[in-house]
């Protein structure tokens, strides 16, 4: 009998794995003073994009309890401290229900999501004033998560709840999408334009 929990590493992996298509939408263009550039959704660049908002220090206390999760209850996924950062993302405990909530910023972007093959189910959705973007992997068979996508300036915003597996068979019928929803549009506010 398997009493693991949606992991953090998961969900991670799942977002990340997803990102993975950056090195088909990412290609070389002619180089500029004999230095080649990346393009990074069609933005010419220097060097790798580094995304700078930081949900994992720079939530607070007050936004996290807002959507109900306990802050004490933090586990970075990640957030390296130095190079180019295309991810940072940490995860909270519900005081709620059985479940966690991620919140990741990336310089992705709701495109680039879209053209990952390994997520599936894809509806657009309303975040507050935000047109975002709701989906699930593709491999969790048993609907225990749910990703709300949302842009930023830098690329996108995601906030993904993970149903402990211990826990499914308290999981409501539908896929805990509409949970996702509403900790995205409890979160919104709080996160920058």
């Amino acid at each position: 009998m398997r009493t693991a929990i949606v992991s953090p590493k998961f969900v991670a992996r799942t977002v990340l794995a997803g990102m993975a298509v950056v090195g088909l939408v990412a290609g070389c263009s002619p180089s500029k003073d004999g230095n080649p550039t990346t393009e990074v959704s069609g933005k010419p660049t220097n060097g790798e994009p580094t995304v700078q908002y930081n949900p994992c220090t720079d939530l607070s206390d007050e936004a996290l309890r807002a959507t109900q999760v306990d802050p004490a209850t933090k586990s970075v996924v990640t957030d390296a401290p130095s190079g180019p950062v295309t991810w940072r993302m940490c995860t909270w405990s519900a005081t709620d229900g059985p479940y966690s909530v991620t919140i990741g910023a990336s310089t992705h972007t709701l495109d680039e999501t879209r053209k990952n093959d390994t997520v599936t189910g894809f509806r657009d959705v309303k975040v507050g004033p935000r047109s975002g973007l709701m989906y699930q992997d593709k491999n969790d068979e048993d609907k225990l998560g749910c990703y709300v996508s949302m842009p930023s300036a830098q690329g996108m915003f995601v906030v993904s709840v993970g149903w402990n597996y211990s826990q499914r068979a308290s999981l409501p019928q539908a896929p805990p999408c509409d949970l996702t929803a509403r900790h995205a549009s409890q979160l919104e506010s709080y996160l920058p334009k």
